[in-house]
């Protein structure tokens, strides 16, 4: 029981690190790219929005893994 617990700690830590890292990194760089060139802050933003969305995807399977392994206690 102890190595699942420990599985679903770990499937959760690990798969909010990187979309964790890439968000910061995708926000910052958006942003940098919206006060070089206002005019096309419309498209960066909505591009920012999306790929914001499939990383967030990356945390949801590490949740859904996590979810599974503590059914199995």
């Amino acid at each position: 029981m102890g190595l699942i617990a420990i599985g679903a700690a770990l499937a959760i830590g690990l798969t909010t690190i990187g979309p964790g890292i890439g968000q910061g990194i995708a926000a910052a760089k958006g942003l940098e790219g919206m006060a070089r060139q206002p005019e096309a802050a419309g498209m960066l933003r909505t591009n920012m929005i999306l790929s914001f969305a499939f990383m967030e995807s990356l945390s949801i399977y590490g949740l859904l893994v996590a979810f599974l392994l503590f059914t199995k206690i």
